[in-house]
């Protein structure tokens, strides 16, 4: 297996950067996208790919919130406070996205050399150390009890959790997926999923133990950091420490290759969502 500090650094970096055009499509998009480049960094047919996106006003559901025994209710009460939904194809829960929010994701290569589960995590923790290094306050990665979307590597600053990792894995490629909570309110964020499980649950007996949020335990970026913060300083930070950590960064796009990947793969998630959600529009 490689170390994890090995792992950020590369020959190349490529950055495929979504953090506008995002806003203006469906975050099944980013879903699709990120399978793409699992397949063709996998393949060889690129090289390890940074991708950031954004996008508006959207609950990100993992497949167990899909076994709400009233998600009718809980989908409903998403659609009220003017929320779109989807269900992503990479482990988790609900997570909250919407224009303070940035996401990242590191796509690497596995090939003939296995990248095992935490190596992958540790990755992009470290990336974001070196992200924000400049500011003093240690970063942990633990488990933050009351946040929505717990795992062992919630990212926190004095206990209060600012971000959440994922995986995904295909065709020899990792995408290792951040959210940061860059701007906004955290606690704000956390009430919305706070509300949403109570819809969803109301009380009964699941076989599926849905987290308890504790609002008061999530916060932005800008908040833990005490700066306002943008996704645009954000983007200049990922940038310059990706450069730090490459012979060769470069801007890019979809390569002609890779479209028609994309557009299987997307057509595969807008598949599953549907199959999925129907009963419950």
């Amino acid at each position: 297996m490689i170390s994890y500090a090995s792992l950020l650094k590369q020959e190349k970096w490529r950055l495929i950067d979504q953090s506008t055009t995002g806003l203006h499509v469906s975050p099944l998009h980013s879903f699709g996208m990120d399978d793409t480049l699992c397949s063709s960094v996998g393949s060889g047919l690129a090289p390890a790919t940074a991708r950031t996106w954004v996008h508006e006003r959207t609950i990100v559901l993992g497949i167990q919130d899909t076994r709400l025994p009233y998600l009718e209710e809980a989908l409903h009460y998403l659609e009220d406070k003017d929320y779109r939904y989807i269900v992503r194809n990479s482990g988790g829960l609900a997570v909250v996205l919407d224009e303070g929010v940035l996401n990242i994701s590191l796509i690497l290569p596995e090939q003939d050399r296995g990248i095992d589960i935490n190596s992958g995590y540790d990755t992009m923790w470290d990336l974001i150390k070196h992200m924000f290094n400049e500011y003093g306050k240690e970063i942990e990665a633990k488990e933050i009890v009351g946040s929505y979307c717990p795992g062992s590597y919630d990212l926190s600053i004095d206990g209060q959790k600012f971000a959440g990792i994922s995986q995904r894995r295909l065709r020899n490629g990792v995408a290792v997926q951040i959210y940061l909570c860059v701007s906004g309110s955290g606690r704000e964020r956390a009430e919305i999923i706070k509300e949403f499980y109570q819809q969803g649950v109301q009380g009964k007996t699941t076989k599926f133990e849905y987290p308890v949020i504790v609002p008061e335990v999530m916060a932005s970026l800008s908040e833990l950091l005490g700066v306002s913060l943008t996704v645009d300083q954000v983007m200049t930070k990922l940038l310059l420490t990706l450069k730090d950590n490459a012979e060769f960064l470069y801007a890019d796009h979809l390569q002609e290759e890779e479209i028609p990947l994309f557009e299987s793969y997307y057509h595969r998630v807008v598949e599953r969502n549907e199959k999925i959600l129907q009963p419950f529009r």
